[in-house]
């Protein structure tokens, strides 16, 4: 009997596999790869997979290894896909593939199976990082084998099968849109978001932002410590990197802070719309950004900031275990030594207002920069300064005059 490991949520999509792996004779292993999911029922998912016949069912917990190793780095570059996506899906693919695929190798088996369709990005990015890690494994994607898609079509066809097999699963056909979780974020796409005349915010029920229209109305306050680009404390507490982001989930969450609506550029050429929420990861990205502008060198950040398109377009098609991927988190591991300090922000229904900043590596002078008399600044520099950076300008006007 040939084996698989299979990516394994519990939803409908891989409780659906799994019946079909052990029905094409597979011996199956299920992972589910805990990356923080705030609405998932862990015991409830492994008790499934054991009663559907799972050779194994493994919970395997990658929560702090996912913030520290790869959401983190990615926030260092200030990377969002197309200028707004904070990449939360994205981050997850790579290490759900390697972790499997660390399964796989401790059990034998033949091959890694995972439950993407053959239509969206994710097949992209859990293979990408299955051939990366071993050039060797067997991927295996049913919903790119005709014979699984003729048999499923559709969900109504899936929920079907789940009736006739006794499988337990939530979805029915009206369900209005399919979601992803994990501790970064929650993705709502499919079903009534494909139509871009209905407002996504009004039709989503978030799991982890209240609305701005229903948040408080008044300011709260939260103050976040980086350490070397690197967030280390919330509200004065010492946590862990998933501590981090889960004290700002719920912080910036209940403000109404990072909800966001999109149509973005999938990998395989369509154009899809999206709508996410991400409430740690948004009040993270503004907190290290007012950090950097105290600490980061302007030509270091400006060179920083060329790269951040470049990477967020690797972590969205997948390229995350890659050569070129090594070579920029080196980089970015050396650019963010000095990104250490506190930040103040004053959320309010959605906004993200600065209150305070401060820095033991500022390169802010207020004698340098104060625009009252005296200070250390001597205006009469400028003069020599602008002439040479004037040269080249006055050449080129002497010699090809402009209409002005």
């Amino acid at each position: 009997m040939p084996s698989c490991v299979l990516a394994y949520s519990g939803g409908l999509d891989t409780s659906v596999l799994l019946a079909w792996l052990r029905d094409e004779g597979y011996e199956v292993h299920a992972v589910y790869v805990d990356l923080g999911q705030p609405c998932e029922d862990r015991e409830a998912i492994m008790e499934k997979a054991t009663r559907m016949g799972a050779k194994s069912a493994r919970l395997i917990d990658a929560r702090e290894e996912m913030c520290r190793e790869i959401a983190f780095p990615v926030m260092q570059f200030q990377a969002k896909y197309e200028g707004v996506y904070l990449l939360g899906t994205s981050v997850a693919r790579p290490l759900i593939s390697k972790v499997c695929l660390q399964v796989a190798r401790e059990v034998g088996a033949d091959a890694f199976v995972h439950g993407a369709t053959g239509k969206g990005n994710d097949q992209c990015r859990f293979q990408l990082a299955a051939e990366a890690l071993d050039p060797r494994v067997r991927v295996i994607a049913p919903w790119r084998i005709e014979r699984f898609r003729k048999q499923f079509p559709g969900r109504t066809e899936m929920i079907a099968f789940c009736r006739e097999k006794n499988i337990p699963v939530k979805p029915s056909v009206a369900k209005p849109y399919s979601s992803d979780e994990n501790c970064l974020h929650i993705s709502y796409e499919a079903g009534r978001l494909e139509d871009l005349e209905i407002n996504g915010v009004d039709l989503v029920e978030f799991g982890m932002v209240t609305k701005p229209q229903n948040a408080p109305d008044k300011l709260e306050r939260v103050t976040i410590e980086f350490d070397s680009g690197v967030p280390v404390a919330v509200n004065g507490e010492r946590l862990s990197p998933f501590g981090v982001v889960d004290a700002l989930n719920t912080i910036g969450g209940r403000n109404g802070v990072g909800l966001l609506d999109m149509v973005e550029n999938r990998f395989v050429g369509m154009k899809s719309r999206g709508v996410y929420e991400a409430p740690g990861m948004t009040v993270l990205y503004e907190a290290h950004r007012l950090v950097e502008q105290l600490t980061m060198d302007r030509d270091l950040m400006h060179l920083r900031d060329r790269l951040a398109p470049e990477v967020a377009e690797m972590v969205y098609y997948g390229f995350w275990y890659h050569a070129k991927m090594d070579a920029l988190l080196a980089f970015i591991r050396e650019a963010q030594r000095p990104v250490s300090g506190e930040v103040s922000l004053d959320l309010y229904k959605g906004n993200m207002i600065v209150a305070g900043r401060r820095s033991p590596k500022s390169l802010y002078d207020e004698g340098i920069a104060t625009m009252e008399g005296g200070g250390s600044y001597n205006q009469t520099d400028a003069e020599g300064f602008l002439r040479i950076q004037g040269l080249p300008s006055r050449v080129q006007g002497r010699v090809n005059p402009r209409e002005y």
